[in-house]
């Protein structure tokens, strides 16, 4: 795909964000579920090979934190793992993050921390901040933090 980004037509654009939105708000309330549906509803708006817009890299972001936080780990990755092949997912921090501590569940260690090590290098020291701290002392016991 070339350096231009694809552009959605406005209709579409709008819904998606207003899905968006809605699912955002579902998610602060704690309605984790409905959240979810607002945003698969919003993932489906996308045209064919939706991992060739950059609308898909945030949706799948925020589908794959629904489960994460809902503990289905197994789904999260999916999203997340889906997400890094979608324009500006690789090399995002946060996406990273979030592969890394899913890796680290799985028990695939030497995946965890590369992918830890490029959320760290790319986000810093905060990025891990708001998750539980075993992810960092496990950074930390494979790089010189």
């Amino acid at each position: 795909m070339p350096d231009i980004m694809k552009q959605l037509p406005d209709d579409i654009h709008k819904e998606i964000t207003s899905l968006c939105k809605n699912g955002d708000e579902l998610a602060k309330e704690g309605k984790l579920e409905e959240a979810k549906k607002s945003y698969v509803d919003a993932l489906r708006l996308l045209p064919q090979e939706h991992r060739e817009w950059e609308a898909a890299t945030w949706i799948y972001v925020a589908i794959g934190d629904i489960h994460f936080s809902l503990g289905n780990n197994e789904r999260a990755f999916k999203c997340f793992y889906n997400a890094v092949q979608c324009p500006k997912g690789l090399g995002n921090p946060y996406i990273h993050l979030r592969l890394g501590q899913l890796y680290f569940e799985q028990g695939n260690l030497d995946k965890a921390a590369d992918e830890l090590t490029r959320a760290y290098m790319g986000g810093g020291m905060d990025i891990f901040m708001e998750d539980d701290p075993k992810y960092l002392e496990f950074l930390e016991t494979r790089i010189e933090i």
